[in-house]
C-alpha cells in the first residue's frame, strides 16, 4: 500500500490504493450505503463491475491504518471531461481531509490523462454538500444535467 501523495496532508494517517481490490466490494458498498449514495435504480455491484471493466485504476479507495475501506471515489474520463462519482468518507472519519485527499488524487490522475476539466453532480437539497465542493474549488456551471437510462439495473 502506498501513502497518498498530495499537497494537502490529512491530520491522521490515510492510505489509498488502486486498483480496487475485489475482496473490498461488500465493504465499499456498505460505505456507500452509510453515506446515502446508493439509489434503488443503480445496482452498486454492477457500477463497480462496469468501472473495473473500463479503467480500474480510477476506482480509488481510502483505507484506515488496518487497511479497511473508509473512503472512496469513482473517477471517469471520456476524453473530454472527467467526472467524480461515489465520493464518500465514512461519517466517523469526516472532517480530517480525506475527501479532499481523494479529490486531489482524482485530479492528479485525470491531469496525467490530459483531462482539462473535472465535473460532478450533487443531488438537489444538499446545501452543506454544495458548500463543501465550493470549498474544494468547484463552481456552479450554467448547465442542466439530463439523464436517460439505457440499461435497467433490476
Amino acid at each position: 500500500m502506498v501513502a497518498l501523495a498530495t499537497a494537502f496532508r490529512p491530520r491522521r494517517p490515510f492510505f489509498a490504493h488502486s486498483p480496487f481490490r475485489r475482496e473490498e466490494r461488500d465493504a465499499v458498498i456498505a460505505l456507500w450505503q452509510r453515506c446515502e449514495l446508493t439509489r434503488p435504480w443503480n445496482d452498486p455491484v454492477r457500477d463497480i463491475e462496469r468501472k473495473l471493466s473500463e479503467d480500474p485504476a480510477l476506482l480509488l479507495i481510502g483505507a484506515d491504518e488496518l487497511d479497511r475501506p473508509i473512503a472512496s471515489a469513482m473517477v471517469g474520463y471520456d476524453g473530454h471531461r472527467g467526472w467524480l462519482y461515489y465520493l464518500a468518507v465514512d461519517t466517523q472519519w469526516r472532517g480530517r481531509g480525506y475527501g479532499r485527499a481523494l479529490v486531489e488524487r482524482a485530479e492528479t490522475l485525470l491531469i496525467e490523462r490530459g483531462c482539462p476539466k473535472l465535473m460532478l453532480m450533487v443531488r438537489q437539497g444538499q446545501p452543506s454538500l454544495e458548500r463543501y465542493y465550493h470549498q474544494l474549488g468547484f463552481s456552479d456551471s450554467e448547465t442542466v444535467t439530463l439523464g436517460k437510462r439505457l440499461i435497467r439495473d433490476e
